[in-house]
């Protein structure tokens, strides 16, 4: 959700950290460990991560080549650690 448009467009990642107590505690250990919650596959990691520090988005990780992949890694700020995932 964009810091600017607090009613738009939000993914929802099940089960809620807000209702379910056991899930929080997982949240919170994934976000404080820096592992992603979830990935999004993308064609270009580089024109994502630029067109999103562009709308402010902060990043864990830069762009980075791992083998095969190359990843980026953001916050959500909802506390979660969200990877952008592109297919070399």
């Amino acid at each position: 959700m964009a810091k600017e448009d607090q009613d738009g467009t939000e993914v929802l990642l099940e089960p809620s950290p807000d209702h379910f107590e056991p899930a929080r505690t997982y949240q919170k250990a994934l976000f404080e460990a820096g592992i992603p919650y979830t990935q999004f596959n993308v064609d270009n990691v580089d024109q994502e991560y630029e067109r999103l520090i562009k709308l402010g988005v902060e990043f864990r990780l830069k762009p980075t080549e791992m083998g095969m992949v190359k990843i980026a890694v953001l916050n959500d700020t909802c506390g979660n650690n969200i990877q952008l995932i592109e297919l070399l």
